[in-house]
């Protein structure tokens, strides 16, 4: 029988490690493996909302999916402004290999499709540390698909919308502009904003390293575009009247210029139009006299174009009547130590002669029988000391100090237009007040069909006898002569006012206003003409505003179908009167 061999025996086979320490690690590797699984579980099942957080914010985005900006059109379904799709380009500098041979000729070819120096470039792609910089933003489509076609690693585009404005300069204080981010900054873009933005969708999707979208995850909400506008303006008369205007002002070589035109029924704003102006979607070089919309945002004080309405207050008191008898004699007046005075000595004038030479002593001794109350309220009635109602930014309110501040002198002078200020399109509004039967109605710059309920400041009967005052202020024998139309019957008045300077008028420098209606009888227009410092040695109302007020009107009415009231072209007398400063 054989005998076991018991190797433990042996010395060399003997182990010298514990038992327990083998048992230890065996356990050590078990309570890993368990330690794994437990965090495991917890990663993926427990607790994966954090890290799910996490790769989110590394892969996961949310791209904005721009809405359509509503369109803004004129008052006939003529486009003002529209956006069209652009490219914008955008790029990855450390992805642009710039040392292969092949991939600086496309960067040639790309900074010539840019319309874009070079240097400027390679200037955007120099920061290699950077994942994102914008490149150009907005090009027209087309380029953007050139581009394209380079297939330069690193070079990508977004499509993107950008607005785009027919009508240029002649309409670009009323339609304004966005910004590279399709916000609007300026007039009707500005103004309605809101409502021609829309709303934005949004898409949620998984991106890799390079900002390719790998997949899309969640729900995608679509774009709400915005919404159409309809303004009241009608294009034809809008370029029309910024094309006379930029004329006159070069012309007469003035600082700038503003014309406003009116339905004398709806209110609607037909045409506001100033100069200098500028182009909409071209702005590299803009200046605040391109930018500022002088009809509604410059106040300065109106002269003689504040005197149907002194006169009118008259005729509703009852004090006068067109024909009593004013004497100017011998051409100035004084009012408390200071001497206000006419450019001729008119001598004995009726109260339509007061309008008609436009007589600053004939209008302050009318104005000085009423009382600085009721003046002060007529004046705020039509409109002025207060804000324009209208929907647009900028609008301001000019400056009718309370009547319990008037010295003698200050209620002398603002009855003829000095010691109060007005915006071109306060003037062009109060005037409604003779083309509507006594009421002053709000002005609009959206289409509206219904004719406007006003706020009554005169009767009827004042109201068509200061508007055949108008008349003969435009007709021979009047300072607005050269406001007469072929076909049409206008009135009007003139006015020309000295230019303030810190606390002093200036010398030889001035603003020539006309403001009047067309045709007479039935009014359907009001204009408003500014001219602003005209420099050539004419500066009166009636010889440089007058003739711009006379091309509008005539073009405006027949734009709008009125059947001319005038058989014959009228007669303009060749000696013209000056208006009182």
């Amino acid at each position: 029988m054989s005998r076991s061999v018991v190797y433990t025996a042996s010395p060399l086979l003997a182990s010298k490690t514990p038992v327990w320490r083998s048992k230890f690690i065996v356990a050590m590797i078990a309570l890993g493996f368990v330690g794994l699984g437990a965090r495991a579980a917890y990663v993926q099942v427990f607790g994966n909302a954090f890290f799910q957080r996490q790769g989110e914010v590394r892969f996961a985005r949310t791209l904005e999916l721009p809405a359509n900006r509503g369109k803004i059109l004129d008052r006939n379904g003529l486009i003002l402004a529209s956006s069209v799709p652009a490219a914008s380009i955008w790029a990855i500098p450390e992805d642009v290999d710039q040392d292969k041979p092949e991939v600086r000729a496309k960067l040639k070819q790309l900074a010539k499709l840019l319309d874009m120096p070079q240097a400027e470039l390679m200037k955007k792609l120099a920061d290699e540390d950077k994942t994102f910089v914008w490149v150009k933003r907005q090009l027209d489509w087309d380029v953007g698909q050139q581009i394209a076609k380079l297939d330069i690693k690193g070079i990508y585009q977004r499509k993107e919308y950008k607005r785009q404005y027919p009508e240029g300069e002649a309409a670009a204080h009323v339609v304004g502009f966005t910004n590279v981010e399709d916000h609007g900054q300026e007039g009707m873009e500005l103004a309605f904003n809101k409502d021609l933005a829309g709303k934005p969708g949004s898409r949620r999707v998984i991106k890799d390293r390079l900002g390719r979208v790998v997949e899309g995850v969640g729900e995608t909400v679509p774009p709400v575009d915005g919404k159409d506008m309809q303004l009241s303006i009608d294009s034809k008369v809008q370029f029309f009247a910024y094309q006379k205007l930029r004329d006159q002002v070069t012309a007469h070589k003035a600082k700038a210029g503003s014309v406003v035109v009116l339905d004398a029924h709806t209110g609607e704003v037909l045409a506001l139009a100033n100069y200098p102006s500028y182009v909409p979607d071209k702005r590299q070089n803009l200046t605040g006299e391109q930018l500022r919309n002088r009809a509604l945002t410059d106040t300065f004080e109106p002269g003689s174009t504040m005197k149907p309405i002194t006169i009118g207050l008259a005729l509703e008191s009852g004090r006068v009547r067109p024909e009593t008898v004013v004497d100017t004699t011998p051409g100035r007046i004084n009012i408390t130590g200071s001497t206000i005075s006419d450019t001729h000595n008119y001598g004995v004038l009726t109260v339509e002669g007061v309008i008609q030479k436009s007589s600053n002593v004939g209008t302050t001794k009318l104005a000085m029988q009423m009382p600085a109350r009721e003046m002060w309220e007529t004046f705020s009635a039509a409109g002025f000391g207060q804000k324009p109602q209208i929907d647009f930014p900028g609008a301001v309110s000019g400056r009718l100090r309370p009547y319990k501040t008037w010295r003698p002198v200050e209620q002398a002078t603002m009855s003829y237009g000095y010691g109060l200020s007005a915006s071109l399109f306060q003037m062009a509004r109060s005037y409604t007040v003779f083309a509507n039967s006594g009421r002053v109605i709000p002005a609009t710059m959206l289409k509206s069909e219904q004719p406007a309920v006003g706020v009554p400041v005169f009767s009827e009967r004042t109201a068509d006898q200061v508007r055949k005052m108008l008349q003969m202020a435009a007709g021979p024998g009047g300072t607005g002569q050269k406001a007469q139309t072929v076909g049409y019957s206008v009135g009007g008045k003139s006015g020309t006012a000295r230019k303030q300077v810190g606390k002093n008028y200036a010398v030889g420098k001035y603003r020539a206003w006309f403001t009047g209606m067309a045709p007479i009888d039935k009014p359907r227009i009001v204009v408003a003409v500014m001219i602003d410092e005209p420099s050539n040695g004419v500066y009166y109302g009636g010889a440089v505003a007058a003739p711009v007020f006379s091309e509008v009107v005539q073009q405006t009415l027949r734009m709008m179908g009125v059947q001319p009231d005038m058989a014959v072209k009228p007669q303009i007398v060749a000696n013209a009167v000056e208006e009182s400063l």
